[in-house]
């Protein structure tokens, strides 16, 4: 289905913009009708990370008028693998600000927005009005939900992006729009779903790792990052079809697209007959960092870092024992290690094949202690291995990470 063009045309071009965008100008699908409607195009990018940054230089050198950034975190070590936004010497500075800078250097015609600030429900809201269009960057699934349920309360369309090891997902979510682009001959409307169609519910929380967690391919980024701009640019424009009703998949290990259809969820909590999302909720609470089984297991079961290396010391001097087991997977084991930690993977545990293991390392006599990157599997493991009847077994509250920062920072972090 087509749309027609979300932004109308500036006034004019400058003498400066003709020439570099003269490109785009001997297009004729864009030409210079379509190019002065990405200057007065105003796009927010959620997020200046994996997909964020393809995304925002590409937006940039497209000749987007106004592009705002929303983004709080400070730029890391490991964020330039994949972030090709950021340089080396901007390495702690705020992703928003450096981001803002290596645009300047692309498209100084560009006017920048930042919003140095974590998205949430208080703010959303005001920071989505006035946009056009939003491109969504996200990594989590409480943000995407709040993004998808603010964005369809204000009308404003956007391009959602999703990436993981080496696949990618990737789709355009405007159900008003759709409605306000309905014609007789096109009833378009009733084809367009929001992300909630296609995801009404999150998945079981500790279900699906994190990129932090489970990695990504730097190049994917790139991939889907660019897919996105692709479709923004149609959108603003009104070329071409849209991904609305469609969900591209994207396999980098066998180079393999595929595009599948999504339809519109009449019984949707938001956009359908009968909604029961009539405004922001509490998406921590709906999406949940860890099930209630973890968190009820690790309530009083949860030590420190701290305390993790007095017992290493008192096991070491012979007052006591104990058996430290590391969740994690085994790449993750290679990069760093807490001393003395057995590799289980947390999937051995949801197979059962872990409690021979355990047995066989003295667990039906020594205490349990887990650990994993940053708490989140090992309180999963937990609640596990205590429903199997190790009922004193506990897990280390901030992971290796915590570990690395606070008691040995001479090891590496991921």
């Amino acid at each position: 289905m087509s749309f027609p063009a979300l932004v109308e045309p500036a006034p004019e071009l400058t003498i400066d913009e003709v020439r570099r965008y003269s490109r785009h100008l001997i297009i004729p699908d864009v030409g210079m009708t379509g190019q002065k409607r990405l200057k007065n195009a105003k796009v927010l990018v959620i997020g200046a990370g994996g997909l964020g940054s393809p995304a925002l230089l590409y937006l940039a050198a497209a000749g987007v008028g106004t592009l705002g950034i929303v983004e709080f975190d400070e730029v890391d070590e490991s964020n330039l693998q994949r972030q090709v936004i950021h340089g080396q010497s901007d390495i702690g500075k705020p992703k928003a600000i450096s981001a803002r800078e290596t645009i300047a250097e692309t498209n100084p015609l560009v006017n920048v927005i930042v919003h140095n600030e974590r998205l949430d429900n208080d703010n959303v809201m005001e920071i989505f009005a006035g946009y056009d269009l939003i491109v969504d960057g996200t990594d989590n699934f409480a943000t995407r939900y709040m993004v998808n349920d603010a964005a369809y309360f204000l009308g404003i369309p956007y391009v959602w992006g999703s990436i993981y090891r080496f696949d990618g997902q990737a789709s355009v979510f405007a159900p008003k729009v759709a409605k306000w682009a309905e014609t007789a001959a096109a009833p378009v409307a009733e084809q367009a779903p929001c992300y909630r169609c296609l995801y009404p519910e999150p998945p079981p929380p500790g279900m699906v790792p994190s990129c932090a967690e489970g990695g990504v391919l730097g190049v994917l980024c790139a991939s889907i990052g660019s897919i996105q701009v692709n479709e923004a640019i149609k959108l603003l424009t009104g070329i071409g079809e849209p991904l609305v009703g469609k969900l591209m998949i994207y396999d980098a290990l066998e180079m393999e697209y595929r595009k599948l259809k999504v339809r519109k969820d009449p019984n949707c909590a938001l956009c359908g007959e009968n909604p029961t999302v009539t405004s922001l909720i509490d998406y921590d609470t709906f999406c949940g960092a860890i099930s209630e089984e973890a968190a009820d297991a690790a309530a009083d079961a949860t030590i420190s870092v701290q305390q993790l290396e007095h017992m290493l010391k008192e096991r070491d001097n012979g007052q006591r024992d104990f058996v430290l087991v590391d969740v994690r997977e085994p790449n993750e084991y290679e990069i760093n290690q807490i001393p003395g930690a057995v590799l289980i993977p947390k999937g051995d545990f949801l197979n059962g094949a872990a409690f021979d293991q355990l047995r066989e390392l003295g667990g039906d006599q020594k205490q349990i202690v887990m650990h994993c990157k940053t708490g989140v599997r090992s309180a999963e493991t937990l609640a596990i291995v205590k429903g199997a009847g190790f009922a004193d077994a506990v897990h280390v509250g901030g992971g290796v990470v915590a570990w690395v920062n606070q008691i040995d920072p001479s090891q590496p972090s991921y």
